[in-house]
């Protein structure tokens, strides 16, 4: 069965592309989600204004993401934790307190773009990249350092 995303779906593609899956799983999970609806004239008309829409909605956000990809570009943020006995973390650094330490800065970034695969659990210096558009990745450096 055909049918076109109406939203990004990791395992079958981006908005507005036509696949084919198997009629029970879009019948069950894709249309009643609202992640898909079934290929007609309607909606392969609808399909075609959306991906002018798209198209413009796409280019404001990557501008967007450009513009604060220059903001974030060289950052070093500076993250201080509280440590223990040979220099063990009480806790963790995530990407929430990434988020936060960024905005202190005055840039609001989301925390689920910040691509930290798992929390820093130790004193050190990171890379760590945030993924502002699917095509715009920067990297900042967090230096954990223990608190005076």
């Amino acid at each position: 069965m055909q049918v076109i995303l109406r939203k990004e779906h990791e395992s079958l593609g981006k908005t507005g592309d036509v696949v084919v899956v198997k009629p029970g799983y879009a019948r069950n999970f894709l249309i009643p989600r609202g992640i898909a609806y079934p290929v007609n004239k309607t909606n392969l008309r609808r399909l075609e204004h959306e991906r002018e829409v798209l198209a413009a909605r796409d280019l404001r956000e990557r501008r967007k993401a450009g513009d604060l990809s220059a903001k974030l570009q060289g950052l070093r943020l500076i993250a201080q934790v509280q440590v223990g006995e040979e220099d063990r973390m009480f806790g963790s650094v995530t990407a929430a307190d990434v988020a936060e330490l960024i905005k202190e800065r005055g840039i609001e970034v989301d925390r689920r773009k910040i691509q930290l695969d798992e929390p820093i659990k130790h004193l050190g210096e990171f890379e760590i990249p945030i993924r502002l558009h699917r095509e715009v990745t920067v990297s900042i450096t967090v230096d954990v350092v223990r608190t005076n």
